[in-house]
This record gives C-alpha cells, structure tokens and sequence, in this order.
C-alpha cells in the first residue's frame, strides 16, 4: 500500500480490540484453519511444502463438515490448511528431499513428513485478544497472497513443457497483481472512511473498478476504458470471493445472469444497464475487522491512518493540531473521547491556552476549541472567564457564556468584534473552503455593523487579508462585496 497514494487518510472507528478478535475467530476460514490444527496429529501426513497429502484431503474435509460431494471440498480444505500452517497454528516437519528408499516406506510410495499443532495455537483460547488478531493478519497475508493469483485453470494453461510458467501468456505480474489489489483496499478503504468512518455502507463494484481504472479528469470514459472497468470488475468479483472468508469483506457477487449476457455480447446490455438494479454489478463492505486489518497494514507501510480515540492519552495542543484536519464528525468524536477521561475545567484551561496563536493554523484551532467547550458544563466558567480580556479568546469566552446563560458578562469592545469575525471566517475557510453556505455566514456578521468595512481591514490578525478577498468574491451582496474588495485592497496596502 502505497504512502504517496494516500499520505493522509480520515479517521476510522474501530471496534474494540475483544469485538475484532470475536469477528476474527467467527471468520469462515480463520475458524476453519482453527479446526484442523487441533485435528492435526501423528497420523497426518505432509508433503515437501508442508501441504497436506492428497489422500489427507477427503479426512481433513470431512472433519470441516464440508459436503464430500462438493468438488470444491478438498480445495477449501487444503486453504483451510495452508492458513493453518502459515500461521502457526500448525507445525509442520517436511520430508527430506534425498529421503532413501528405506525412510520413503513401502516401494512407490512418496516421501511425507509429519504435522502437529503448533504452539501459536493455545493462543487462539489462551492469547489476549491482541495475539487473536496477529494471529487473523497473518492468515489475511495468507489469504491476499492467493487472491493476486489466477485462477488454477489459466495457470495450468500457461505451463510450459518445462512445468515452468509462461507469465507473458498469462499476462500476469505477481508484483503488479499484489499492488493492484492493495491499492483496490486503499481505496475501498478510502471510500469507507470518508463516509463517516464506520464500514456501514456497501460500495458498488462498479464504483471501486472505476477508481483503479479511470483517469483522473476524464467526465466520459471512452469504450476502451470502460473494457477495462468491466474487466476489473471480474477480477474484483472473484478475489473479493476469497477475502470473504478471511472475514475481510461481505461481499454480493455480480449477478451471474449479468455475466452470462456479457459472454453471449447480448445487445441490449449496454441499453438497460442504467435500469438494473446497481446492486446486481456486486456490492463490497468492510466489515469493522476488514476496515482494522487494512488500516494495520497501511500503518505498516507508512501511511498516516489516524484511529478515533488514539489521541485520548495526549495533550490539548496535539488534540486541536490533529482534530483541525479531521471532518466535523470525527473531529467531534474524537473531542468527545479526549474531553471524557479529563476534569472538565483542568481540560478547558489546557484547551484554551492551547488555542492561543497568531500562526497559520490558529483559527481553526479555536473553531474546534470552541467545538470542545461545547461540550463542558457550568464547572468550565471560571476557566472562560479568565480569558475574556485577550484578544484572541475574549470573543470565543463570550460567546460560550452568552450561551451557557452566565451572568455579567462584558460587551465586547469593536475591535474584538471585527477580530473575531475575522476568525471565525478564516477559520471556516480553513476547515471547508468556500462552501455554499459561507455567504450567508458573511452576511450574517457584517449585517449589524454599520461601517464595518472601514474597520475591518485595521485589524491585527494574519487572515484579514484573506478574509476580506474571500468575502469580496462570495458576500451575497454586490455592493457590500465591492466594498470588501476596497477593504481587501487597504489590508494588503498596509503591510510592509
């Protein structure tokens, strides 16, 4: 997973570490590796790569409770085996490769070595819920690993006379194929996230091929592009088939009529796309432990992927730096866990004099620390009024106690005022640039303030040049705008 794809993603809610490390022991596969290391013992036989032996397969299966008329029973039992092996959970002891005639047994018979269960295994009962969860990322590396290979019927195509591969017939590169699909997570990651956090919203596959495979910019994909978004889909379609097992996804598969019609180029195709339900094209969701294991990987490979709650343990001043990047929802909740395990009033004086600032990123700090008092109580006053007379923080203090009913509280002088208007627009400039409703926030300031202008562009504060541009473009009013402008100009004429 590539850092430069993504350098810094929203925050993700996790589930609790006992939540993940139920889900993980309740994943199909994961369960099933479980079963068969404790089914493992002397009579098990393995093979040079410490796959089951042929003749173990049927036993193996039969122990899964896999119907022994299913062809796919003994392949969903050596997966099951492998993950097991990969693990730990299994240890394995491989034939030798020069085993003689005597140690090989009977005449014909191959070499075997032996399994049994490994130690990792009492950690599945015996382990904290963390070493759960190691345990479930190695059998995810397993089982992503799989999903990057083709499907056993080409790879049995492209073999040479040699028993060698022919990756050129295949046309498949092992590399290219692993990062296809982790950036296919990213992303997927990446759309979940950005819904608010939580896996809570399945994406349509079409939606997530469409994001590896169109370019950026283009508003009409041509034919050759859409091929390609089709033939995403498929790989998608099977791979997410894997991952599901792992506990990874939930995953609806494209609807197989959908696929039979492509094969058969069935001409109304392209004509009634628009009218099928989306929902027939697949839907992928990742589950809360799919949205921790990709996260544990992205964090691996250097990408900031910031987790709800993770800043709870640190100081008022890391908390408005961090939450100042962060949506209005996670930046609440995060605010709401920092704020919890504090004194009310010890956390709101830590988060005003962390508020304090004439830097760059000064407002948006207030704007969240403001966002914070919110949530504090009658206990927090003392705090608030002890800032009233600063110049920074006198507006923000008043506000808090106009709201909370306090009594006494002081007028502010003009220049407060227009300082804090200043702030509170550079402050929404910063979080959601010039949205639709910032006009109307604009007018509601000014509207009480005759002569605001000619004031306004007086005042100390290292956004009023920005501020007074932004509201000459977007101030509902044109004449009112205008006058920004003129304001804009004096500010920008003022200093050196």
């Amino acid at each position: 997973m590539s850092a430069e794809s993504h350098p810094t993603l929203p925050p993700v809610r996790l589930h609790s570490d006992a939540e993940l490390a139920r889900d993980a022991l309740g994943a199909p596969l994961f369960a099933r590796a479980v079963r068969l290391a404790r089914w493992a013992g002397p009579a098990t036989r393995v093979g040079v790569g410490g796959e089951l032996a042929a003749d173990q397969l049927p036993g193996a299966a039969a122990h899964l409770g896999l119907d022994a008329g299913d062809e796919d029973a003994a392949g969903h039992a050596s997966q099951a085996w492998r993950v097991a092996v990969d693990t730990g959970l299994v240890d394995v002891t491989e034939p030798e490769e020069d085993t003689d005639a005597e140690g090989a047994g009977e005449a014909g018979e191959e070499p075997h070595g032996t399994a049994a269960p490994g130690e990792d295994l009492a950690l599945v009962t015996g382990g904290t819920p963390g070493d759960v969860l190691g345990l479930w990322r190695a059998a995810l590396e397993t089982v992503l690993a799989d999903a990057a290979v083709p499907d056993l019927e080409d790879l049995v195509d492209a073999l040479d006379a040699g028993g060698e591969i022919d990756f050129d017939r295949l046309d498949w590169n092992p590399g290219r194929e692993a990062d296809f699909l982790d950036e296919v997570l990213a992303n997927l990651y990446l759309l979940t996230v950005a819904e608010g956090g939580a896996a809570d919203r399945p994406i349509p596959l079409p939606v997530l091929a469409a994001s590896m495979v169109v370019p950026d910019g283009m508003s009409e994909p041509t034919d050759a592009v859409l091929e390609q978004v089709s033939d995403a889909m498929m790989r998608l379609d099977d791979q997410f088939r894997q991952l599901e097992l792992i506990g990874l996804v939930e995953f609806r598969p494209v609807d197989e009529e959908l696929m039979a019609q492509a094969d058969e180029d069935d001409p109304r195709g392209d004509r009634e796309a628009d009218d099928e339900d989306v929902s027939r094209y697949g839907m992928v969701r990742l589950t809360p432990l799919g949205l921790y294991g990709i996260r544990a990987r992205m964090l691996e490979a250097g990408v900031e992927a910031p987790a709800v709650g993770e800043l709870a343990d640190k100081g008022a001043d890391a908390l408005l730096d961090a939450v100042s990047s962060y949506p209005e929802h996670a930046a609440q909740a995060e605010i709401e866990h920092w704020m919890a395990g504090r004194e009310p009033a010890d956390a709101v004086a830590e988060l005003l004099a962390a508020a304090r600032g004439d830097d760059e990123g000064g407002p948006l700090r207030r704007l969240r620390c403001q966002q914070a008092l919110a949530l504090a109580g009658p206990e927090a006053e003392p705090a608030v009024r002890s800032v009233l007379d600063e110049a920074e923080l006198g507006g923000l203090a008043r506000v808090w106690l106009a709201e909370h009913g306090a009594a006494d509280v002081p007028a502010p002088a003009p220049e407060m005022v227009f300082w804090l208007t200043v702030d509170t627009i550079a402050a929404q400039l910063a979080a959601d640039g010039e949205t639709e409703e910032l006009p109307l926030l604009m007018e509601t300031l000014t509207a009480h303030h005759t002569g605001f202008f000619d004031q306004v562009w007086r005042v100390e504060h290292p956004s009023t040049v920005q501020v007074l541009e932004a509201m000459g473009r977007l101030h509902p009013d044109r004449k009112t705008a205008k006058e920004a402008r003129r304001a804009a100009f004096k500010a920008r004429s003022r200093r050196p």
